[in-house]
């Protein structure tokens, strides 16, 4: 007997869906039974993966550090998919810099894009969800840097940590209709953690640094986090407020 779809006739929304976590969190919850409103700055990729969920998914390209581009994105999503259900908020940036070349503008659109972004999108979602009196769940993506602290990723740890105070707030102000989680991986191999090692002057020797701090001695697979976004959404029922970490072991 085939098992049923754990998120059959709900629509989800999904940011930072071109690529990475996002993308495979995307095909997760269309596997699942949802259709996907797939949120991201990239048009092309977007547009690729429209096609490859045949029917499941629509691209709505979106600067999520936009609070009227969001609240248009989010019109669009339930015009033609529905009332939203789910939100993933997995847009994000990041890139090395020491603090001296750290400057303003870096500082601001790391903040802009990763916690007001997923702010903007949560706040959006989260309030149509409980003016209606529907159920949903709502997970954020932090990272193994909402709790540890790292050289040459200051804006980066700040938005992380802040994540996690945003969750459990958001949680604690949508109870008891809409949960709120977040899930905060290690190393995953995806183009932004790609893109991080290659600015290093010695990419080998960064990545086989990071190797040697993941205690399961191997980085993780996007498709590894989306299992885990996957729980939070369809079957853990009685989380909100829960930090899930999947990390292989760093933080411990």
């Amino acid at each position: 007997m085939t098992a049923p779809q754990r998120l059959a006739g709900r629509v989800a929304v999904v940011t930072g869906a071109s690529s990475g976590i996002g993308a495979a969190t995307a095909r997760a919850c269309a596997a699942e039974g949802a259709r996907v409103a797939l949120l991201s700055r990239n048009r092309d990729a977007l547009a690729d993966l429209e096609r490859e969920l045949d029917g499941a998914g629509l691209a709505i390209p979106t600067d999520v550090s936009d609070p009227e581009a969001v609240r248009e994105a989010v019109d669009r999503a339930e015009a033609e998919l529905g009332a939203i259900d789910a939100v993933v908020n997995s847009a994000g940036i990041a890139w090395p810099t020491p603090l001296a070349e750290l400057d303003d503008r870096s500082w601001k659109e790391t903040l802009d894009v990763n916690l007001s972004g997923s702010f903007y999108v949560a706040r959006e979602a989260g309030l149509r969800m409980t003016g209606s009196g529907r159920s949903g769940a709502i997970v954020n993506l932090g990272s193994e840097l909402s709790v540890l602290g790292m050289g040459m990723f200051v804006a980066y740890c700040a938005t992380k940590a802040g994540l996690i105070g945003m969750t459990k707030a958001l949680a604690a102000e949508l109870a008891p209709l809409v949960r709120v989680n977040i899930v905060c991986p290690g190393p995953v191999q995806t183009p932004m953690y790609e893109n991080a090692h290659d600015s290093f002057d010695d990419p080998a020797g960064a990545y086989a640094t990071t190797l040697a701090r993941v205690p399961l001695g191997r980085v993780g697979t996007p498709a590894e986090v989306a299992q885990g976004i996957l729980y939070l959404l369809a079957d853990a029922e009685w989380a909100t407020g829960t930090v899930l970490h999947l990390d292989g072991g760093t933080t411990i």
